[in-house]
């Protein structure tokens, strides 16, 4: 089961898709969509991924960060990166830590849930039901910006 929201999101520290080491305590003070998927380049995960892609300008324009975290590796989110133009970054969540403190394990996959963490830390949106194609619309919505 997702975590819950109003609860302090889990801190974490990964690697992003080009090797950068990446923490939620740089973010702070600024809105994080963390969304995670099961697998780069399949048809689902596509959806989402372009989804993100096509509304990113929209969050840009309101201090929103967004990360698509899998338990792929860093090459793997280098191709998917490269062959769908990507302009956010993907967190390589090898070792499942990260999936396992969002509680989103699948068994040995990311579930598919997003979740909204606000300025302060604090979730503020669960989404554990995704329509891939219309996602990041449907995150914007639900956060009002």
């Amino acid at each position: 089961m997702a975590l819950s929201e109003g609860t302090p999101a889990p801190a974490f520290t990964v690697k992003d898709t080009n090797g950068n080491t990446v923490s939620l305590a740089d973010y702070a003070g600024k809105t994080v969509v963390l969304y995670f998927y099961p697998k780069d380049d399949t048809p689902g995960c596509t959806k989402q991924a372009c989804s993100f892609r096509d509304s990113y300008t929209e969050y840009q324009g309101k201090d929103i960060v967004v990360f698509g975290v899998s338990m792929d590796d860093e090459a793997s989110h280098q191709a998917f990166t490269e062959k769908y133009s990507l302009p956010f970054p993907l967190l390589a969540d090898v070792d499942g830590s990260l999936t396992k403190a969002y509680d989103v394990d699948g068994g040995g996959y990311s579930k598919r849930v997003t979740y909204v963490i606000g300025s302060d830390g604090t979730i503020l949106k669960v989404f554990d039901t995704v329509n891939t194609t219309s996602h990041a619309a449907d995150v914007m919505a639900a956060i009002g910006a």
